[in-house]
């Protein structure tokens, strides 16, 4: 049964082939692996990213010291270490190539900088010679004969290695507390930076063990995956040292080992497993971890009745950095976090920074098992391990605070926005060719919103239409069948298929046939239901509708589309498979009543109707809207808004979808309308349709005002309902932005107050973004100066970020240029930050033409001297060409492309090209929809028409 998705696979290699030039890859790959011969035309081995699988390291046993203060006569920090490596000979070779980047070695008393002796006392080859290649991270060792086959060898290593402040392998992170300057060793091995640290075997197939032994100054406390064996204070050179000794890994790749070295302090609660929350004192001592603590417990219980396997380590430590490039990393045993995301304070704290404090700890968990205990083969398909981990978040989070319905939120925070990007046609599939991802840039672009949020949007699709149980019994099937070792996505549905076989699920086809066309085809269906007839259609879903698809599909962009629906306020039966292009299903004509499709957006895809059909949607709204679904009512607007985009339903019928929004009190609508008229701000508040769609907006938000003025008793309490705290944040953000004036005084009486005693800001945490943001907008420099001051000073970084964003809101010039500044300097921006406040200022209309002035002067000065570790250039790109919409900026955009192509955009490459779309696609839509919005929104407001 496997047989029919294995011959899709190599379809889609044809495929794949032909787009992406890796024949001369492929050819290194097949050198790679059988040593090559010794022809002309023939590339050595050390040429070509993959290694080859001569060679199986068993254990690695690792010495590092980092010294935190920088060395006398170079001023630069430095670790050193060794490293001896236990390797098996899978096949004879006289090569070994390891991974190494950026570190010297000493040379050793054999006068090379490495020794190879075999384990068990016996002979190994002598060395011909050594030498490291930068290109491809290779530290190459010739020897002068064979290593034999089924021996175990030891290869021992002595280096020295900069501990920088780039965010990369084994780094530096700087903080200050009370006045005095500290340094944290940390480190980011993923997904390739293992390398920068020690010589390794550095790719996620290569598992092994790790012993580990770190060499830090008094004071301070070592950390690693292993629980700490041994610690003995001691003296290396007359110097006093403490060693710290820890336990052996599990068997595990290179990407998840972790070391951190600081003088933090810690809170932990005792169990079947020690849990530990690691972070600077102040924090730890202001009861930041706790919530953390609270939470870790019932997370892991829940995954570990989820899964049905035990947490396979003794202890689990999760630790709070100041500098940190990712959101979190799930090293096993010590994750690591942005202190935004780990670090939670009761007082000052948003019920949004809970929330992903919860998210992020379930995220990182469900890697434990999935990722960690068994690993993707390679980087093609880090889709299942993210997108996988990103779905299960929600579940994790919702069993730590079942009141929040956080099930419900993968809708508005993964689906919607992963629609946006996935209906371009620079997208591209789930998983791709192995050929096809090589290089270190080309993996790190794999870890992007298509990835995690569309990988979580299939597999919540699939847990659906299996049901929980059935999803559940595969996964642990899978998990304990390549525990400690490695997969690929194919294995995975037939696990699933195992499952669904035993429970007898009824099934149009097997499971990897229907998953493949949601996984190896980019782009997601619309599906047409025609209620008149019944019947029902699917296509391609693009925004742009005269966009031009050159990545072909082994499937002809067709897809096995799963169809929950409802008549009139009932649920039908069971679940409707639409297999082809169009089939009819008698049960949906309608008559006089509506159809609506896709209950709780559970499957991964738009739904249009007739006109007929909307109508009766429309009217069911401005009714009774509470008998539809609140997820669908989030839909229809979602989808009514991008159908437009498409030219699939006119501007007006998505228009109309939010009038009946002035008596809907619900979260889910009401930002999904907000994140769909954020584009008609994004394209229109430079235009004349600005102040007509101010006045509609205002309108429709003055009564969510007051609702929300009643329900907290004029302001003086919290809702009880997580849902309605973010919707209050939504209703004072609008009101403010749209020109209420009771929001407006209310916004700049609350901040003068907390001007006025900078000690005591009684300003309800929830609403601090939003209340920040409107005073310095309508403020002046000493708002923003205030503002700035109160950043640098703040103890707590979730309140720092919401302070970062709020500065970016100020709508004067001189103030936002010295702000873009700011971000050179990371004494007064982190580097991890420089990319949030660029992208802050563009998104305000005022700031928008100067964040891309500063990022064109500054490009190459960011590009060369902050380095991949700390931009995110990705999202830089997207931020500040988000509003371009007239040919001027188009052609803009091109010289930039022009001017900087040489030299390449590295991991921002994609958001390039999609900045080049999504420009052109603006350009188009603005030309089409300008005079319509501008008549609709003037028509509902009473303006005068001119």
């Amino acid at each position: 049964m496997g047989k029919s998705c294995r011959v899709s696979k190599i379809c889609i290699l044809a495929v794949v082939l032909a787009l992406v030039s890796v024949a001369t890859i492929v050819t290194l790959w097949t050198i790679a692996l059988t040593g090559g011969d010794d022809g002309d035309d023939v590339t050595d081995p050390w040429d070509s990213y993959r290694l080859s699988t001569d060679l199986v390291p068993d254990y690695y046993n690792i010495t590092l010291r980092p010294h935190l203060s920088p060395q006398p006569n170079t001023g630069l920090y430095i670790f050193t270490g060794q490293s001896t490596v236990e390797f098996e000979c899978v096949r004879e070779t006289d090569l070994i190539l390891i991974h190494s980047n950026k570190l010297n070695y000493t040379t050793l008393d054999n006068s090379h900088i490495v020794r190879l002796s075999a384990a068990d006392g016996g002979s190994a080859p002598n060395i011909k010679s050594t030498w490291l290649q930068p290109k491809t991270q290779y530290l190459v060792i010739q020897l002068d004969g064979k290593l034999t086959q089924g021996q175990k060898y030891l290869l021992y290593t002595k280096f020295t290695g900069e501990l920088a402040d780039d965010l990369a392998g084994f780094y530096r992170s700087e903080y200050e507390e009370d006045g005095v300057r500290k340094i944290v060793a940390t480190s980011q091995m993923h997904p390739t930076h293992a390398r920068k640290t020690f010589p390794c075997f550095d790719e996620p197939a290569i598992k092994a063990v790790f012993y580990i032994t770190l060499i830090h100054p008094p004071g301070t406390v070592a950390l690693s995956n292993g629980k700490e064996r041994d610690i003995v204070n001691t003296t290396i050179d007359g110097v006093a040292v403490i060693q710290t000794k820890f336990e052996p890994t599990k068997k595990m790749s290179t990407y998840l080992l972790a070391i951190v070295i600081s003088d933090y302090s810690h809170i932990s609660a005792e169990g079947d497993t020690l849990i530990r929350i690691w972070a600077r004192r102040a924090a730890i001592d202001q009861g930041q971890g706790d919530y953390a603590l609270n939470v870790t417990g019932p997370i892991l219980n829940f995954f570990q009745l989820y899964y049905n396997i035990s947490y396979p380590l003794s202890k689990s430590d999760q630790i709070a950095l100041p500098d940190f490039y990712f959101g979190a990393m799930e090293n096993w045993g010590l994750v690591t976090y942005r202190e935004t995301n780990l670090l939670y304070d009761p007082v000052t704290s948003s019920n949004r920074n809970k929330e992903t404090t919860a998210t992020i700890i379930a995220h990182e968990l469900a890697h434990m098992w999935f990722g960690n205990l068994v690993t993707l083969q390679w980087w093609n398909e880090v889709w299942l391990n993210e997108g996988f981990a990103s779905y299960v978040s929600y579940l994790g989070a919702d069993h730590a605070e079942p009141d929040w319905n956080l099930k419900d939120l993968i809708v508005l925070d993964d689906i919607h926005r992963v629609f946006a990007v996935d209906a371009l046609t620079s997208s591209h599939p789930l998983s791709s060719e192995e050929d096809s991802i090589i290089l270190p840039d080309q993996i790190t672009e794999q870890f992007d919103t298509i990835s995690y949020s569309k990988g979580a949007a299939v597999l919540r699709m699939l847990s659906d239409f299996l049901s929980e149980p059935v999803f559940v019994q595969g996964l642990n099937s899978y998990l304990n069948h390549f525990a400690y070792s490695n997969t690929v996505g194919n294995d995975l549905w037939h696990h699933l298929q195992m499952a669904v076989k035993a429970n007898n699920v009824s099934l149009p086809r097997p499971v990897c046939e229907i998953m493949n066309r949601w996984v190896l085809q980019m782009g997601f269906p619309v599906v047409t239901i025609d209620t008149p007839t019944g019947v029902v259609s699917q296509r391609h879903f693009l925004l742009d509708p005269e966009a031009n698809v050159t990545v072909e599909s082994p499937y002809n962009y067709e897809w096995l589309i799963p169809v929950r629906w409802m008549k009139s306020g009932e649920v039908q039966r069971a679940m409707w498979w639409l297999m082809e292009k169009e089939a009819v299903n008698l049960e949906m004509r309608s008559g006089d009543l509506w159809v609506l499709a896709n209950i709780n957006a559970t499957g991964y895809y738009r739904v249009n109707y007739d006109l007929g059909n909307w109508e009766r949607l429309l009217a069911q709204l401005n009714s009774e809207h509470q008998v539809i679904p609140v997820i669908n009512r989030a839909q229809l607007v979602d989808d009514a808004f991008n159908l437009a985009r498409a030219q699939l339903v006119s501007t007006t019928l998505a228009l109309r979808t939010t009038s009946y929004l002035s008596l809907e009190t619900e979260y889910m609508p009401w930002q999904s309308t907000l994140d769909n008229l954020h584009y008609y701000y994004l394209m229109l508040d430079r235009t004349e349709v600005y102040q007509p769609m101010q006045d509609y907006i205002k309108k429709l938000v003055s009564p969510l005002f007051l609702h929300f003025k009643n329900m907290t008793s004029d302001w003086a309490r919290v809702p009880d309902r997580h849902t309605d705290q973010y919707n209050q944040v939504n209703a004072i953000r609008m009101a403010c932005r749209t020109g209420v004036t009771e929001c407006q005084n209310l916004t700049i009486t609350w901040f003068k107050q907390w001007m006025d005693s900078p000690q005591h800001n009684l300003i309800e945490p929830n609403l601090r973004s939003a209340v920040y943001c409107s005073a310095i907008a309508a403020g002046d420099e000493a708002e923003w100066e205030f503002g700035w001051s109160q950043f640098k000073n703040a103890t707590l970084a979730s309140e720092a970020s919401k302070l970062m964003s709020a500065l970016a809101c100020t709508t004067k010039i001189q103030l936002l240029k010295r702000y873009l500044s700011y971000t050179l300097n990371a004494a007064l921006i982190r580097k991890q930050d420089a990319t949030t406040v660029i992208t802050a200022v563009a998104s305000n209309r005022v700031g928008q033409i100067l964040a891309w002035d500063f990022v064109r002067e500054q490009w190459e000065y960011m590009f060369t001297q902050y380095g991949v570790g700390s931009f995110n250039f990705a999202s830089l790109i997207s931020g500040v060409t988000a509003r371009f919409s007239t040919p001027a900026e188009l052609q803009q955009l091109g010289e930039f492309v022009e001017e900087h192509g040489a030299a390449g955009f590295g991991t921002a490459t994609l958001a390039v090209e999609q900045a080049l779309e999504r420009t052109r696609a603006n350009i188009k839509w603005l030309q089409q929809n300008k005079q319509e919005i501008w008549d609709w929104f003037n028509s509902q407001t009473g303006h005068q028409i001119h």
